[in-house]
C-alpha cells in the first residue's frame, strides 16, 4: 500500500515569540516493510539554522532555529511511504513466553543487545507488581509467546475506554491503569509497562493510522489520525507489533514513524521558545492511499 501522509503543526501564541529552539520527529523511519520514498519538511517562519541527525534507537531527527518574532508557528511534514507488512505473530516458532524473555542479558548478538535495552524502565514508564500480576494472567507458565501478547492485547482493549479528555501528556502510567482510560498512548504505555515487568522487551512505536469515513460520507482531509502502538520482541519470531486500542496486529493501514523506550523518546515536536504566553496547539494528520 503506497500512502502520502501530512503531519502539519500549528502553534499560535498570544505574544510574539522572540527565539524558538526545536526537534522534530517526522520523517518516518525507512525498513523493508515501510520504506519512505519521499519526505519534506517546511517550517514557517523560515529557521536561521537547520540540521539533521540520527538518534540512539535509529530515528532521524530535525533540530531548527527561528531567531524571527513570530505569533505563529507551522511545521508540516510530508512523506510518501509504502507500506508491506504482515503480522508475524503465526509466523514460524513461538517459544514459550519464558524461554523469550529470560536469556536476553545474556544474548550478546546484535539483535539480542537491541532487544534487551527495552527490557528496563523509562522516562514514563515505571514497573512494578500491579502491571506484572496484570500480565501474568495472560501469560501464564509455558505459554507460546504470541499468543499470551495477543491475549493481553485483547484484554487491554477490553479493560480500558478511549477517551481523549481523560488523561494529559503529563499522566501517568500508573493513573491511567488505576482509572481504565485514556488514549492511544497510554494503552501503549499500560502494555509495555507490564510486559517489562514480567521482563518481555518491548517498545513504543509511533506512527499513522488510516482512517475510513463513515458510509456514504465524505473523506475528510486533515482528519486521520497520529497513532501508537507496541512491539514485543520474541525470539525465532522477531518484533512483534500490536495495535491495544484497536485490539489488532498492524499491517498495511499502520504507517510507522519512530520507535524508542516510550513516547517521551519520539515526541513529534518539542522544543523551548522565549516569549509567546499562552498558546494553543492544531494538529492535522492527512493519510491518503494512492494504491490498493
Amino acid at each position: 500500500m503506497l500512502y502520502n501522509v501530512s503531519h502539519r503543526t500549528t502553534y499560535r501564541y498570544s505574544y510574539p515569540v522572540s527565539v524558538g529552539e526545536h526537534v522534530a520527529c517526522l520523517k518516518p523511519r525507512s525498513f523493508s516493510q515501510n520504506v519512505v520514498l519521499q519526505n519534506t519538511l517546511r517550517i514557517h517562519p523560515a529557521p536561521t539554522a537547520y540540521t539533521e541527525r540520527t538518534d540512539y534507537f535509529g530515528n532521524v531527527l530535525s533540530f531548527f532555529t527561528v531567531e524571527e518574532p513570530h505569533k505563529e508557528l507551522i511545521v508540516e511534514a510530508t512523506s510518501q511511504v509504502q507500506v508491506d507488512r504482515e503480522s508475524r505473530l503465526s509466523s514460524g516458532p513461538s517459544l514459550a513466553w519464558e524461554d523469550s524473555a529470560t536469556p536476553l542479558a545474556e544474548d550478546r548478538s546484535a539483535e539480542g543487545l537491541a532487544a534487551h535495552q527495552f527490557q528496563f524502565a523509562s522516562p514514563r514508564i515505571r514497573l512494578n507488581q500491579q502491571f506484572r500480576r496484570y500480565a501474568l494472567e495472560s501469560f501464564t507458565p509455558g505459554r507460546p509467546m504470541a499468543e499470551a501478547l495477543r491475549e493481553l492485547t485483547s484484554r487491554i482493549n477490553k479493560d480500558f475506554r478511549f477517551d481523549s479528555k481523560a488523561t494529559n501528556v503529563r499522566t501517568t502510567t500508573e493513573e491511567v491503569f488505576e482509572k481504565r482510560h485514556g488514549v492511544c498512548q497510554d494503552f501503549a504505555h499500560v502494555q509495555i509497562a507490564c510486559l517489562r515487568s514480567i521482563n518481555v522487551a518491548a517498545r513504543y512505536v509511533s506512527g499513522y493510522l488510516r482512517t475510513y469515513p463513515p458510509p456514504g460520507k465524505p473523506r475528510l482531509v486533515g482528519a486521520d489520525a497520529s497513532h501508537a502502538w507496541i512491539s514485543a520482541y520474541s525470539r525465532g519470531q522477531g518484533w512483534l507489533d500490536m495495535d491495544p486500542t484497536n485490539n489488532v496486529a498492524p499491517t498495511d493501514g499502520h504507517v510507522t514513524l519512530a520507535w524508542g523506550r516510550d513516547y517521551s523518546d519520539v515526541s513529534p515536536l518539542r522544543g523551548l521558545i522565549l516569549g509567546g504566553g499562552d498558546n494553543t496547539l492544531k494538529v492535522e494528520v492527512d493519510m491518503v492511499p494512492l494504491s490498493t
